[in-house]
């Protein structure tokens, strides 16, 4: 390979390492820590910020006007000028020609219009942060705290399950087999380290590093045996609907359930008809009666894949039922023609559907935004769930080492950076500048490689930064005393390089391949800690076998062929 194409591969990588590394600094250096708690609440809260902002906004723009209508709109409110603009050729008006605070809202039709344009505006904002702190480089529980989340298994489910009273051994199999789902879960999700031990006999605490969804937890914790189809009743959902409506006190319980009014026959229950708003959040539309006999579980599902429908384009979930369960529906369906089926997700109806002729395999469903259909065909295609979870208790938790371990980290990186930098500088000379420089390099390469893929830096991690730094001048230490050795006999620089490099070659590959194999095995079979640190070492190896291979040696040949060494400077007994 031309010097000229390594030049542009070191070159790509260091353009590609910028990218992947900018997030991460824009995220933890450059968005105030104010904005990051707002990006990390609910989607209850996101709405109450992003509207009490609007409604703020609009009273201080009316106030402006009031003042003094033809003063410039200020900078905070710049955002609203194009989309004044636009309201403004819709309307067929003429553009002002100077845009002051009154133009400005004269572009805006109503005081909703404006209120909405401004709601808009910090929803976006802020889930724009939400969807970027979940791609950089995440702190662990240890460093930044997190999520606690105790389950409990509910023993009912299970009995049904079973058809007999659980042992203690079923009550363990099935919460062990739980702990197992919810591990393939949440790494699936991106929630990388998850700490998930069981407790007791029916219970399971899960710690999730860093600022966790709510919602996104919820997600994960979701079983098969949640979804179901049922036969709704279109009369009888029609009279509930006007009852509640003369009657809005008598739909809840104190506890919040929905009750059935006593009209309605036994066999039938009320369920909620959700939508999402412009939040995500599930908005109730209307009533629905269906029967309480449940016409197919969602446990007889075997694949689920998202994609958009053919006339609005908005998410289906497309999925495939087995042997059983195509019968079951075929049957159903058949019987129920013209009828109308409900597919319920957690008490909710999700989606619902005339049914014009029989199905026996292939069924779909709507309904959901792209990321919850996203998360259900997730949750769809794991193995269903063994006994039911409760949410028992969720906190936040404090990180019980946070910024003054994350601090004494950094400083040991990089006193252990700078001895090393010393020490290569002192020993080898000139040749411990370019050991230097690849040690640099290395050390960008392997944050934005894991910054890139998500994962959690936890202490171990760091552990694994330092010990990392310490290895990577190895394979240039080899290197030099191999040129060394040629340099001695009596070589060219040219040709104590070369030859040093390629005799160097094999014995670096040969140390780097077995410590990347245990590394590797560490990441996979290990957990928590011990993963962690394993996936930091697996990525100093191949960034430090690079540096020393690829960009070191392109140093060395650029200084001996377009600089013109006639000497090499690689150690004080080397003359």
């Amino acid at each position: 390979m031309s010097k000229r194409s390594r030049l542009f591969i070191v070159l790509l990588v260091l353009v590609v390492c910028g990218v992947f590394l900018y997030p991460t600094f824009e995220w933890y250096f450059m968005v105030p820590q104010a904005q990051k708690e707002l990006a990390a609440g609910s989607k209850q809260q996101i709405q109450a910020y992003a509207r009490g902002q609007a409604a703020k906004a609009v009273g201080e723009l009316k106030s402006l006007v009031a003042a003094s209508g033809s003063d410039a709109v200020p900078e905070k409110y710049a955002y609203l000028i194009p989309i004044a603009k636009e309201h403004y050729k819709l309307d067929g008006r003429d553009l002002p020609s100077k845009w002051t605070v009154s133009t400005l809202l004269k572009g805006f039709n109503t005081e909703e219009a404006a209120f909405s344009a401004i709601e808009g505006y910090y929803r976006t904002k802020l889930f724009d942060l939400k969807d970027e702190g979940g791609s950089v480089l995440q702190l662990g529980l240890d460093l930044s705290g997190g999520m606690s989340i105790l389950l409990e298994a509910d023993l009912d489910s299970l009995e049904k399950r079973l058809g007999h009273p659980p042992t203690v051994d079923d009550q363990n199999q099935a919460v062990q087999r739980a702990m197992e789902i919810l591990n393939n879960r949440i790494d699936k999700f991106g929630v990388t380290e998850p700490q998930i031990r069981q407790q007791g006999t029916n219970q399971i605490n899960i710690d999730i590093p860093g600022a966790a969804d709510p919602e996104r937890v919820n997600s994960f914790l979701m079983g098969k045996g949640s979804l179901s189809f049922h036969i709704v009743d279109q009369e009888l959902s029609q009279k509930v609907v006007q009852y509640f409506q003369q009657n809005p006190t008598k739909a809840y319980d104190d506890q919040g359930h929905v009750i059935t009014p006593d009209f309605v026959p036994a066999g039938y229950i009320v369920r909620g008809f959700y939508e999402k708003d412009s939040y995500g959040i599930d908005q109730l539309r209307r009533w629905v009666v269906v029967r309480e006999e449940v016409g197919l579980d969602g446990s007889h599902i075997q694949n689920a894949t998202v994609g958009n429908h053919p006339v609005t384009g908005k998410p289906v979930i497309n999925f495939t039922l087995d042997q059983e369960g195509g019968e079951i529906f075929f049957q159903l369906t058949s019987t129920n023609q013209k009828g109308t089926l409900a597919i319920l997700m957690d008490d909710k109806v999700k989606s619902m559907a005339v049914i014009n002729e029989p199905i026996r395999e292939r069924v779909q469903m709507s309904g959901f935004d792209r990321k919850e259909a996203n998360d259900l065909a997730l949750v769809l295609r794991t193995a269903a769930m063994p006994v039911d979870l409760k949410i028992n208790n969720q906190q936040a938790v404090g990180a019980s080492l946070g910024e003054d371990s994350v601090r004494q980290g950094l400083k040991a990186i990089t006193l252990s950076f700078i001895l090393v930098i010393i020490f290569m500088l002192l020993y080898y000379q000139v040749a411990g500048i370019v050991s230097d420089i690849a040690l640099i390099l290395n050390l960008v390469i392997m944050v934005s490689i894991l910054s890139a893929f998500n994962l959690t830096l936890t202490l171990t991690s760091i552990a694994g930064l330092i010990l990392t730094v310490g290895m990577a001048v190895d394979a240039n230490v080899i290197i030099f005393e191999r040129i060394k050795e040629e340099y001695r006999l009596g070589k060219t620089p040219e040709a104590s390089a070369k030859a040093g490099f390629r005799k160097a070659f094999w014995t670096i590959m040969d140390a780097n391949i077995t410590t990347f194999i245990a590394a590797l095995v560490l990441s996979q079979l290990g957990s928590g800690p011990v993963q962690g640190f394993a996936n930091t070492l697996a990525v100093g190896i191949v960034s430090s076998m690079f540096t020393a291979l690829f960009v070191s040696r392109l140093i060395f040949d650029f200084g001996i062929e377009q600089l013109k060494v006639k000497k090499l400077s690689i150690g004080w007994r080397i003359r």
